[in-house]
């Protein structure tokens, strides 16, 4: 049930590298969370360069630049320090694998939930039992 965001400077992606950052983010998230393919929900929103910041080298050892990647996961709680070490791997690893995004680039935030402040449709909590 992962909700995600992404956030990039207008002008850096074009539709098929957003295409493909999507698809390889829900791939790292069906590998590395189990996560059903059908559960696909994504939003990326651009933003002008006075509206966008970051420090190009905090906790990193070489400089991020304007191609950053924001990305925000929310999902279900219950995984495991190495399932989460390992989605931001796998992720990481494959935007630059097949975009050449530097991996500095790559900021990832999960965002942990309960269940119960899970609505699909419908006015239901299905996760929910």
């Amino acid at each position: 049930m992962p909700f995600v965001k992404v956030s990039y400077m207008e002008d850096e992606y074009d539709k098929e590298s957003l295409t493909s950052i999507s698809q390889t983010i829900m791939k790292a998230l069906i590998k590395e969370f189990q996560v059903p393919k059908k559960d696909y929900f994504q939003v990326f929103s651009s933003h002008k360069k006075e509206e966008f910041f970051y420090d190009p080298h905090y906790l990193v050892r070489h400089e991020r630049d304007h191609r950053l990647l924001y990305i925000q996961i929310t999902c279900g709680s219950g995984r495991t320090e190495g399932q989460k070490q390992s989605l931001y791997k796998e992720i990481a690893d494959q935007l630059y694998n097949k975009l050449h995004i530097s991996k500095e680039n790559v900021f990832i935030m999960l965002i942990e939930t309960g269940l119960e402040n899970w609505s699909f449709g419908e006015g239901l909590a299905q996760m929910i039992k």
